[in-house]
């Protein structure tokens, strides 16, 4: 019986967001595989709609949801939107698993809670969840 190999991880480097310089190395900083994705979701999430010209719909707009009315609509509205958004413009890297939005009572009436899970389709590996708190 013969093992499949051990697949390793994945080599790739890119740019950090926000765009950072190395002191070290007097270039632009790196990061890892797994690292750049989560940057690149939560540069979605916090992009507005409408913000890019050249892609009108590109965004998550939860800076938006901070000023509106907490309802059962929002939040499932706010998922939906999230869960397309993610699948057309970063399919091609992350399987969603689940995203949900909700209203955290605990910390304060008006703050929303976001959690993102997913896998990175590079490595086939899990994430660790991406949880954003808004107030």
């Amino acid at each position: 019986m013969t093992s499949k190999p051990a697949i390793p991880g994945p080599l790739r480097r890119d740019y950090s967001f926000p765009l950072r310089i190395n002191a070290a190395q007097r270039q632009a900083q790196q990061v890892g595989y797994a690292e750049h994705v989560a940057q690149m979701i939560r540069q979605f999430l916090f992009t507005s709609p409408g913000e890019r010209i050249n892609l009108p719909d590109f965004g998550g707009g939860l800076r938006r949801m901070v000023f509106a009315p907490i309802t059962s609509e929002l939040t499932s509205t706010s998922e939906l939107l999230i869960r397309r958004g993610l699948e057309k413009y970063l399919g091609q890297d992350i399987e969603l698993i689940k995203v949900t939005v909700r209203n955290a009572q605990e910390i304060d009436p008006a703050a929303i809670e976001v959690s993102i899970r997913y896998r990175l389709k590079e490595t086939q590996e899990e994430a660790p969840p991406m949880l954003l708190q808004l107030p």
